[in-house]
Parts: C-alpha cells; sequence; structure tokens
C-alpha cells in the first residue's frame, strides 16, 4: 500500500474563471472516503509542486448519503463523495464538480435548476381545502407504498441528471428527477387531488417529450430508484391526459 493517497482536482475560482488543475498528495490512512480525504488536505492544502494554496472548496452535510449534498465525478463517475472509499478507487484520484450544474468553486456547484423544476412540477402535497379534514385518512395498498417509498429516496442529488445526455447546460429539459417526483404526489391519496395540473407541467417544452430513454439515470442513481418505470408511466399518464383536454376543449 502506498504510503501517500494521489489526488488529481478540477479547480475554479470562481463562476466566471477558467477551470484548472491541481494535485496534491495526503498521507496514506485506510477508511478515508471523499469526504474525509479532503478535511485532511484541508489541514495542509499543499500541492505536488510544494506551493500552499487555498483549501478545496467542496460541500457536505448528512455524510450518510442522504443529503445529496456532495455529489461530484469521482474518477469520472457520478457518486456520492461521502460513501465512496479511497481504498476502491484506483490513484490518481481525480475529482471534478458535475458539470450539468453551474460551478460555484472548485467542487461546488449550484443544483437551483433542480429546485425549480421541483416548484415547476408542484412536487408538494397540498393541504389547504376541505378534502384533507376528513377523520378516516386513505387506505394505500401494500402494492402503491411500495412504489412511492421507492420515488421518495429522491435526495436531489443531481447524479440522474449528470448522467443524462438529455440535460445539458442551458438547456430545457427538466430532468429524470423531478419528472419522476410528478409520479410520487400523484399517487398518494392527497396529491391525487392535483394530479392534472403536475401532468400539464411536464406535457410542455422541456417536460417528459424531451426524454430520450437512455435510462442511464437509473443507473447513476445511488439510490436505486426505478426513475425508468416512473417515467414510463408518466408517458402513459400524460397521453390519456392529452386525449381529455383534446376532448374537453
Amino acid at each position: 500500500m502506498s504510503e501517500v493517497i494521489k489526488i488529481r482536482v478540477k479547480r475554479q475560482d470562481n463562476p466566471d474563471s477558467k477551470p484548472f488543475w491541481d494535485e496534491f498528495e495526503v498521507p496514506y490512512k485506510p477508511s478515508h472516503n471523499i469526504v474525509s480525504l479532503l478535511m485532511a488536505l484541508r489541514e495542509n492544502p499543499v500541492n505536488v509542486k510544494g506551493k500552499t494554496v487555498a483549501p478545496v472548496v467542496y460541500e457536505a452535510n448528512c455524510m450518510e448519503e442522504v443529503c445529496g449534498a456532495c455529489t461530484m465525478l469521482i474518477n469520472g463517475k457520478v457518486r456520492q463523495a461521502c460513501s465512496t472509499l479511497v481504498d476502491n478507487l484506483t490513484q490518481p484520484i481525480t475529482l471534478e464538480p458535475m458539470s450539468k450544474f453551474p460551478c460555484v468553486r472548485d467542487l461546488q456547484v449550484d443544483r437551483q435548476r433542480m429546485f425549480d423544476a421541483l416548484i415547476q412540477v408542484g412536487a408538494w402535497i397540498n393541504m389547504d381545502g376541505g378534502y384533507d379534514t376528513h377523520v378516516h385518512s386513505p387506505r394505500v395498498s401494500p402494492k402503491e407504498w411500495e412504489v412511492n417509498y421507492d420515488i421518495s429516496k429522491c435526495m436531489t442529488c443531481g447524479c440522474c441528471m449528470e448522467a443524462c445526455p438529455q440535460v445539458t447546460v442551458g438547456g430545457g429539459f427538466i430532468g429524470p428527477a423531478p419528472v419522476a417526483q410528478v409520479s410520487l404526489f400523484n399517487n398518494h391519496p392527497t396529491g391525487k387531488f392535483d394530479a392534472e395540473e403536475r401532468l400539464h407541467a411536464i406535457m410542455g417544452k422541456g417536460g417528459i417529450t424531451d426524454c430520450g430513454n437512455a435510462q442511464n439515470c437509473i443507473e447513476a442513481c445511488p439510490k436505486e430508484i426505478s426513475l425508468t418505470d416512473a417515467i414510463a408511466k408518466l408517458g402513459r399518464d400524460t397521453t390519456v391526459q392529452a386525449v381529455k383536454d383534446l376532448f374537453l376543449k
């Protein structure tokens, strides 16, 4: 085992500056994950040229693969830095920010486009109105519960967006994760009251018809969510809704 861990980091000083590469060597310790490796580097941010530089900027929070904040490209693959172990990686370890989101600095990106998309599709349960005052809560079948739980594991990390060829910088496609959330909330007993509005939100430009069925999303998802199943179901649902709209005009 090498006495050092070799790292190559794609860095960027600010959103408008040009990216550049910096190389480091960190003393080896067993059981490092990428976040703990970056924390160790922060203690002594000296590159291989012997120059003291600013510590590498990254984002992390839960350290339990729940929040999605630490998503980055590790050896060319999009994944969570908190759950990626150094001992399982080939060196030098290459760290890059996701390419489908604006770079804030170094490995930190702005995932706002995902949150905007969730607003666009109405990814919440509207609790205003008489339908939420019933005494007996609506029953959810075990089959529906299983489907809903699968999609509810989404942590808005951006892995599926990074892997999707239809999601581009400045492009209109809202991406697989926000689309799948329509399926989740439309399958909720109370969320069904707003199902038509959510379907209409993904029937226009940048919606579900922009999906090219590459199926990279399900391969990249760290939670193994059945994104392609959700998208396929919504394809049927939006078709039915389009026919209804045609005859209701």
